[in-house]
């Protein structure tokens, strides 16, 4: 994949997070705001539950978006220093068809199986 495809793509993921990781701040303040005028006690308050959910929920999103964001910002950064497709652990090279379906990826499909694999 040439350089200028994948810094578009790249900089597509990476706005979309953002603008992610902002429409959940915006919600999360509304939730928030909502949690303010209900009552406190949210163990007999039968919205209480559901606002605690909708909150936890949220916050995983933004933290999920924000992990993209970093991991965009890296592969950004393996563009500009030339190991852009190069895979992190065996140095191989990533597929281009995994690099347009992930482009902000570290790693080719063989390793990425064996992370996989690892954390069950």
């Amino acid at each position: 994949m040439d350089q200028g495809t994948a810094r578009e793509l790249l900089d597509a993921e990476r706005a979309e997070a953002s603008a992610l990781i902002e429409s959940m701040h915006a919600r999360l303040a509304a939730v928030v705001d909502a949690a303010v005028d209900e009552h406190a006690d949210d163990e007999h308050d039968p919205e209480g539950s559901t606002l605690a959910f909708e909150r936890g929920q949220l916050v995983a999103q933004i933290d999920r978006s924000t992990q993209r964001v970093a991991e965009v910002d890296a592969a950004l950064t393996r563009l500009a220093n030339g190991t852009y497709g190069r895979c992190l652990d065996c140095r191989g090279d990533i597929a281009e068809v995994r690099l347009e379906a992930l482009p902000a990826t570290g790693v080719c499909i063989t390793c990425a199986s064996r992370r996989h694999r690892s954390r069950w």
